[in-house]
């Protein structure tokens, strides 16, 4: 008899490990690491994951006692990398393993039980499908076959197959009751039916110039020091890093192409983290133009059925390069040689739900389990990937750091220009655009160039604030201030999606809410206001104003249609929030301006300094990559703050002194890791009870522990109520090597269970409002 070791996909912390299954002989040739299996737990099935195999139960465990496997659901996911992939994912976010486990799950699988309304258990299956299209064509009788003089459709068919092969669905639309028809002539052997697997979504092409990859006459030398470093690492197949430090338009995409082509050359496969917002058609294209359908495309612009055919692709192994998001790091790619993490500073490779992990440090692990090399790319490193090449090492594994610091031929970094705006307004000038920036723009125009505008913000204006009271509508829902957008004349809340009709001053039916005055204005920057400044600054020059957010890419298709539009016109400028300021690369863009530096400068965020100038810094790469050297002009209220500096000097030496200062002091990473857990509920009385307690057990845990352990709070949040329910948490600061995963995950399971309380533990925290 074989035993399976199970993970019951239940939803609670008090039932989190593996238990002991055993293995009918009938079904040993499925019940393999990595399938979904039903399993009877707690005198009910559930539905649960095989993590391991063996031809014993577990220590202590009688053979008599242990139940069997009633039934596999699904074939494996994962192989034992996986599973003790996931395992150690659980462990260090404090996340529950089947969360974990879902994670490798193919898209579109849902398998669960549900209780019915007589009290049944029900299993409840949902997966998407492979497609199979049926192709007809003519076999070598049917060349000759001749159909009865009456048999007219059998004649149009006949007539249609002559130019090839087609699918039957064309075939059926082409000649009205095909199907019938073929089934006859098939039965004669006068055409053959054969059943081919569709992959969806694979023949979506795209129209921009710069979405291939043609390979370059020389690399330079920064890029042969790069590919030699990351050689080395993949040679010793021990999990060793390599940080490429290059700056924006050095070629780090050359570079992760042609080391994934030595990869490949050696039999393995390539798994290349690209952030969502960065992950154009411009950026898909240039791998599939030098890797062809060997790539696999996994991001979640693509239908469930799409990103299941993609996931395929790699299982059966018809695909080895796979291109996405930070969930691509899970597809079921065994042969794994080389991980790229690209924009490896990006927040958005931290998840935001449970298990809430850093796809950077999660790569690091799996590059350890697999033997394969990690390679880290960026213009603006995060000061955690700097401190470990600084130190040589992190967990067992070589960090190195390579610098990229020329752009390849002619072209050089952009000259940057710092616009004081409080200057601006003393000179009376109330527009949107500084004098300089104005002048700029209309000078693009008239070489008939490019320009990018950038603006951290969506929607009209930031809010409306009453001029006589100073009231500021607020959702009732949320502690947020509502975001106005006056194309459609409403207030948006940006946390819960609920919106209000409402029409700022001067419309005479403007009122506030709190005085009742007509007095509500706009205040603040929103991408539409600066759309139609740009639009009347603009006017009769022949300049297309494109604009691009989170309001004008909701359709699918829309991100990739707005940036052909842009590479298609003779003049253009675009206008965005932060989705343009990586992974574009149009030679004729010569000038970026940012409408306000400060948007992101003044959060409540230890990392608001690091996250402004990394944001700087990128979206000034986007000009002068062609022959003419660009132009980056910054619109800031705050000019002396050094990360703005840094930019405009191009010296990031002098950001990261201030910047490291300060964080040692106040002892934040890289000199420590943060964790917050937050506790949310419909009852504040409840969540504050759920908080003391949880900041007790904390500090009862971490009081005789070695090393300097901080606790913080609890404390309310700085959104301290969303969708109606208020919010609290604890911070924990401690040291770089330790462990707090497993020790926030006790204090956790020692609370009470609460009606409506959920708490979120979140171990090295980008989030902390």
């Amino acid at each position: 008899m074989r035993y399976a070791k199970v993970v019951p996909d239940i939803q609670t912390r008090a039932i989190d490990g593996a238990f002991d299954y055993a293995i009918p002989p009938e079904l040993e040739p499925r019940c393999l690491v990595g399938a979904t299996v039903l399993v009877s737990f707690g005198h009910r099935d559930v539905v649960g994951y095989v993590t391991a195999v063996g031809d014993q139960p577990g220590e202590g465990v009688s053979p008599e006692r242990v139940l069997p496997v009633a039934r596999v659901l699904a074939a494996p996911a994962f192989d034992e990398v996986g599973a003790r992939l996931a395992e150690w994912m659980a462990a260090e976010y404090a996340a529950p393993r089947p969360a974990c486990l879902r994670l490798m799950m193919p898209p579109g699988q849902t398998m669960r039980v549900k209780r019915e309304e007589g009290g049944e258990w029900q299993l409840v299956v949902e997966r998407a499908q492979a497609v199979d299209d049926r192709w007809v064509s003519l076999t070598g009788e049917g060349r000759t076959y001749e159909p009865r003089a009456n048999a007219s459709r059998q004649r149009q068919v006949l007539a249609a197959l002559a130019a090839g092969p087609m699918r039957l669905a064309e075939l059926s639309a082409l000649v009205p009751g095909a199907s019938s028809v073929v089934s006859s002539l098939s039965r004669k052997g006068v055409v053959s039916v054969e059943h081919r697997r569709r992959v969806r979504g694979s023949d979506e092409g795209t129209s921009l110039s710069s979405a291939s990859a043609p390979r370059p006459e020389r690399l330079t030398a920064g890029q042969v020091s790069a590919l030699d470093a990351i050689a080395r690492a993949a040679e010793a197949r021990v999990g060793d890093v390599v940080l490429v430090d290059g700056v924006t338009g050095s070629g780090k995409t050359e570079v992760y192409l042609d080391a994934i082509e030595r990869v490949r050359a050696q039999g393995r496969g390539a798994i290349v983290l690209v952030p969502e917002i960065s992950l154009t058609a411009q950026t898909v294209g240039r791998f599939r133009s030098r890797f062809g359908d060997d790539v696999a495309i996994l991001h979640s612009r693509l239908s469930t059925g799409e990103r299941f055919d993609q996931w395929d692709m790699v299982r059966t192994g018809a695909a080895h390069v796979v291109v996405g998001a930070r969930s691509a790091l899970f597809a079921p790619l065994a042969n794994v040689g080389l991980i790229i993490v690209d924009e490896e500073h990006e927040g958005s490779y931290k998840q935001d739900q449970a298990p809430r992990y850093h796809a950077r440090d999660v790569a690091a692990r799996l590059a350890r389990e697999r033997g394969a090399a990690l390679v880290l790319g960026s213009a603006t490193p995060s000061l955690e990937s700097l401190e470990r090449c600084r130190v040589g090492s992190w967990r067992g594994a070589r960090w190195t750091r390579v610098v990229m610091p020329e752009r390849p031929g002619a072209a050089v970094l952009p000259e940057v220009r710092v616009v004081d705006m409080r200057q601006q307004f003393a000179a009376k000038n109330g527009s949107v655009f500084s004098t300089v920036l104005s002048e700029a723009l209309l000078g693009v125009a008239k070489r008939r160039e490019k320009a990018v505008l950038l603006l951290n913000r969506r929607g009209f204006a930031s809010f409306l604030m009453c001029r006589e009271c100073g009231c500021v509508p607020t959702c009732e829902h949320c502690s947020t201030a509502l975001t106005y957008h006056e194309r459609t004349h409403s207030l948006m809340c940006h946390s819960c999606g609920r919106s209000w009709p409402v029409r700022a001053y001067p419309d005479p039916s403007t009122k506030c809410p709190n005085c009742g005055s007509r007095y509500l204005a706009q205040f603040g920057l929103g991408t539409q206001r600066v759309e139609d400044g740009l639009n009347l600054l603009l006017a009769g020059q022949g300049v297309d104003v494109i604009r691009m957010d989170a309001d004008t890419t909701l359709t699918k298709g829309a991100h990739t249609r707005l940036l052909e539009e842009f590479d298609a016109s003779e003049c253009a400028v675009l206008v965005g929030t932060q989705m343009i300021a990586k992974g574009l690369d149009f030679p004729e863009v010569t000038l970026v301006g940012v409408v306000n530096a400060d948007t992101t400068l003044k959060l409540p965020d230890f990392r608001a300094g690091e996250r402004t100038y990394d944001l700087l810094e990128q979206v000034a790469g986007r000009a002068g990559r062609g022959g003419r050297r660009g132009e980056v002009i910054i619109q800031t209220y705050w000019a002396t703050h050094p990360a703005i500096v840094a930019v405009a000097r191009h010296d990031r030496a002098r950001f990261e002194g201030y910047e490291l200062a300060q964080r040692e002091e106040a002892y934040y990473p890289p000199f420590s890791r943060v964790c917050n857990v937050t506790v949310s509920g419909k009852s504040e009385c409840l969540v504050r009870e759920s908080t003391d307690e949880l900041a007790r057990y904390v500090r009862e845990a971490v009081l005789d522990l070695d090393g300097e352990w901080e606790v913080l709070g609890p404390a309310e949040c700085v959104r301290a109520r969303v969708k109606d329910r208020f919010r609290r948490h604890v911070v924990l600061k401690c040291p770089v090597d330790a462990e707090p995963g497993p020790i926030l995950a006790a204090a956790a399971s020692r609370l009470p269970a609460r009606r409506d309380v959920s708490l979120a533990i979140d171990v090295d925290a980008y989030d902390m409002m």
